[in-house]
């Protein structure tokens, strides 16, 4: 089985009325690491993880979930 980090990033992103662009520089990270991100092409460390939960002002578990797939 396969653990895969999936991610709530896109979704309350949007509900702050964000960019990708606007997000990135909020977090000190470039546009291409957030499309990758919410695409989960990229896991995120747990600093960058960290610092996103707190910009958004919500739980880090509540964003990033472990997915298990076969």
């Amino acid at each position: 089985m396969e653990e895969k980090i999936k991610n709530e990033v896109s979704t309350y992103r949007a509900e702050m009325g964000m960019t990708q662009e606007d997000l990135a520089s909020k977090v000190n990270v470039s546009r291409q690491t957030i499309i990758a991100l919410e695409k989960g092409n990229y896991t995120p460390s747990i600093l960058l993880a960290l610092k996103i939960a707190g910009f958004f002002k919500i739980p880090v578990e509540k964003i990033f979930k472990i997915s298990y797939e076969k």
